[in-house]
């Protein structure tokens, strides 16, 4: 894996409790953050992407399907 430097600026507070919390270098967590929020990106992205693609299609739930779940969460 070929890495690169970008430099990033956060509040000293939140590099302590973080380095502190997880005993990781302010790197490895930066890292680790915005990983995490591409891949939660992608996944959200994704999951737009496969409504639109239902709804095209006509793809909904029913007033009767939508009674159904209503009743199972409310008894």
């Amino acid at each position: 894996m070929v890495t690169t430097a970008l430099p990033l600026r956060v509040p000293e507070e939140i590099k302590t409790k973080l380095a502190q919390a997880r005993h990781r270098s302010k790197s490895f967590l930066a890292e680790e953050a915005i990983a995490r929020h591409i891949n939660l990106e992608a996944w959200q992205v994704g999951e737009i992407e496969q409504a639109i693609q239902e709804a095209d299609r006509g793809d909904f739930a029913t007033p009767s399907d939508m009674t159904d779940l209503l009743k199972q969460y409310t008894g």
